[in-house]
Order: C-alpha cells, then sequence, then structure tokens
C-alpha cells in the first residue's frame, strides 16, 4: 500500500496526522480513545477501533473527483 501525508495538526500531546492510500481510502492518525462511555455508545466491533481527531485536520482531506 502506497501512502501520502495529507496533513498534521500539531498539538501538545501528539501530531494527529491525514493520510491518503493508494486503495481509494484514508488512514487516520489520532489520540486513542479510551472513554468508556463514548466507546460503549458507538458498539465498535473487537476488530475495529477509534481514534479521536482534531476538526481542523479534516481541513486536509481532498474532495472526490
Amino acid at each position: 500500500m502506497k501512502i501520502t501525508e495529507l496533513g498534521r495538526v500539531t498539538e501538545n500531546s501528539g501530531s494527529p496526522t491525514l493520510f491518503e492510500t493508494d486503495r481509494g481510502s484514508y488512514l487516520v492518525q489520532g489520540w486513542r480513545m479510551t472513554d468508556p462511555e463514548a466507546l460503549a455508545a458507538m458498539s465498535i466491533p473487537g476488530h475495529e477501533t477509534v481514534v479521536e481527531i482534531p476538526k481542523a485536520l479534516l481541513g486536509f482531506a481532498r474532495e472526490q473527483s
């Protein structure tokens, strides 16, 4: 898989980053979500995970053409 970094938002506890793949998808680096109440409300399957990112990171997403 080829990935391209689209942008990052550096904050106090890390640098959430948005990547684009050559598979027509995105990869997101963010803060591990550990809030039990939020995770329970989302019903996340065991083979998936959730990361939290700042809204500003989505400004790097590319529109589909």
